[in-house]
């Protein structure tokens, strides 16, 4: 038995209890992660009334196996499956949601993705290189003279968004008031969100949903080389994207586009700096900045848990699903799994043991992986060589964002 102020485990029953609000899970749920590699990696988690599984191999299967998906009333009814009608505060927030790259499945999951998979396949997201360059490049040299900034507001929340708002089609000076949208609209996803997080993001989606409408109307008279012109004009079998599709998948690609990754740059740039690995010998060449960057998404991830329900009877690990359960798989513990990578709470950027499940796996990978990838290996390296000498000015906060993990600011000097 484990017995923390915030955690308790029962390897013989595999329950588990944990406050996913406490500052001391939050702030470093990696260790965490590890004591449930050591007693029960399937686990039942009391709080949150789910089977969660954090070992590699199983969340690897999980994520690709089709008696799993992210919707379950393509096939079942509300009644048989006693799910309460949905909540009418959170109305907006739904019908965003209603045709999400995230939330559906084949055969509308497959439409959606071919229209605008071709847009993030690596060989076309590898010419916004010089861009990403550029911006970076220009972000370094409005604080390099200060000798500190803080990274996060300066730097890290402006590339990912500028640079999806530009592939979309969506005007640059947007950026502001879609951080704003995005941060409020992804509290639903928060474990123990409340009432005021919810109606914000409600209120958020209406507000995004809105506005995305009136970028359509106006592409649709006159379309332009970005990827909503291409998701409003190209059809697939003969059929187009409805506007409650187009608002939808675009919704969710400024989210997905932006949220993680500046978790990720600010994550990245910590646990390098804290690793008291030289910089410079991390990000010598096109191979070692790759595993760099790898090494940063595999013990650190932004986004740590994916749900998925059950589609018909199965067991998993000893326990048995029916039709209608519904299964957390944790991305973040999975790359902590001790049975594949070897002393897994150490950064080790020279690893070779294979891939992590920060992007997730099978139909719903992150269809924005290219992306986030070219910008962290371009990112990254270019920020300690033009600042060398970087340092942590104060020990960074952790937001109480979970399932999501970021940080609050992150303070730096050279």
């Amino acid at each position: 038995m484990t017995q923390t102020s915030f955690l308790s485990i029962d390897p013989v029953t595999r329950r588990v209890s944990l406050d996913a609000r406490d500052p001391a899970f939050y702030t470093d749920p990696n260790k965490t992660y590890a004591a449930l590699h050591a007693s029960c990696p399937s686990f039942y988690w009391e709080e949150q009334k789910q089977w969660f599984f954090t070992g590699y191999d199983h969340v690897n299967a999980l994520l690709r196996d089709r008696r799993f998906g992210r919707q379950i009333l393509h096939i079942a009814t509300r009644e048989e499956l006693g799910m309460p009608e949905p909540a009418a505060h959170t109305r907006h927030f739904d019908k965003a949601e209603e045709h999400s790259l995230l939330e559906i499945e084949p055969p509308e999951h497959t439409r959606l993705r071919t229209l605008v998979n071709r847009a993030f396949v690596s060989r076309h997201v590898e010419k916004m290189t010089p861009e990403i360059t550029e911006l970076t490049n220009r972000l370094i040299d409005d604080f390099e003279k200060d000798g500190e900034t803080e990274l996060l507001s300066t730097f890290a929340d402006i590339i990912p968004v500028t640079m999806i708002a530009r592939m979309i089609g969506i005007p640059e000076e947007m950026g502001p008031q879609l951080l704003k949208w995005s941060h409020d609209y992804v509290g639903m996803y928060m474990f123990k969100r409340s009432r005021a997080d919810e109606e914000a993001a409600d209120r958020s989606a209406k507000e995004f949903a809105d506005y995305v409408r009136q970028v359509i109307a106006e592409r649709r008279a006159e379309p332009r080389d970005d990827l909503l012109s291409h998701m409003i004009h190209t059809e697939h079998k003969g059929q187009f994207l409805t506007e409650d599709e187009l608002i939808s998948t675009t919704i969710v690609l400024l989210n997905a586009g932006h949220e993680a990754t500046v978790h990720q740059i600010g994550n990245s740039v910590r646990v390098i700096l804290d690793s008291g690995i030289d910089p410079a010998t991390l990000f010598t060449d096109e191979k070692t900045t790759e595993r760099t960057v790898e090494e940063t998404l595999r013990i650190c991830a932004p986004v740590h848990i994916f749900q998925r329900w059950c589609l018909e009877p199965c067991d998993i690990d000893g326990v048995s699903f029916k039709r209608g359960d519904k299964v957390s798989l944790i991305l973040a513990a999975a790359n902590l799994d001790p049975q594949k990578f070897p002393e897994p709470l150490e950064f080790k950027p020279s690893r070779d043991e294979g891939a992590n499940l920060s992007f997730g796996a099978g139909i719903h990978f992150c269809i924005g992986a290219p992306l986030a990838r070219l910008e962290l290996n371009i990112v990254l390296p270019l920020l300690f060589q033009r600042l060398p000498g970087l340092k942590i000015a104060e020990t960074p906060r952790v937001k109480d964002v979970y399932h999501f993990h970021g940080l609050e600011r992150l303070d730096l000097t050279w």
